[in-house]
């Protein structure tokens, strides 16, 4: 991680029932299904770059982050983040979290942290980082593979 990142990292408590965190078996069965990678928003993404003539990396994991897509050639990271997960609205959204809010309140915005902290780090690196809301990909798939395409263009045109 970037030495010179200023915030101090917070703190994400265990859940588990030691910390005072209890679950159901049912509550479980529900989480486990949350999918992280391969989702549905990434995968018509990847398809439409794949379409377009572009071949790139998934889950990346020679860098920080593993993007959800990369393009080393073009030295280009696309991540295409849940909502709830990487705080959308979160000012908005946090006083409506009910339950275990210690846990989920400081897991998201460590999240949110953790999101910037790489964006620096690629961005060091000499990488341009897209950063998609999963909504934004399924309701505008056409404008989100425009700006990057248009980007991946200009990088091809500036190296011939």
């Amino acid at each position: 991680m970037s030495k010179d990142y200023s915030k101090e990292r917070i703190i994400v408590p265990r859940f588990n029932e030691a910390s005072g965190f209890y679950t159901t078996p049912q509550r479980s069965k529900i989480m486990s299904k949350i999918k992280g990678k391969n989702t549905k928003p990434e995968l018509a993404f990847r398809k439409a770059l794949y379409a377009a003539g572009y071949r790139y990396r998934i889950d990346y994991k020679k860098l920080i982050g593993k993007p959800d897509i990369a393009l080393p050639k073009y030295k280009t990271v696309i991540f295409i983040d849940g909502e709830y997960w990487h705080g959308k609205n979160w000012e908005e959204r946090k006083p409506n979290v009910k339950t275990n809010r210690e846990f989920w309140i400081a897991k998201i915005e460590r999240n949110m942290q953790r999101d910037i902290e790489v964006n620096q780090e690629l961005i060091a690196l000499g990488y341009t980082v897209f950063r998609f809301w999963e909504t934004e990909v399924k309701k505008n798939l056409q404008e989100c593979l425009e700006k990057t395409i248009k980007h991946l263009n200009e990088v091809q045109m500036s190296t011939n």
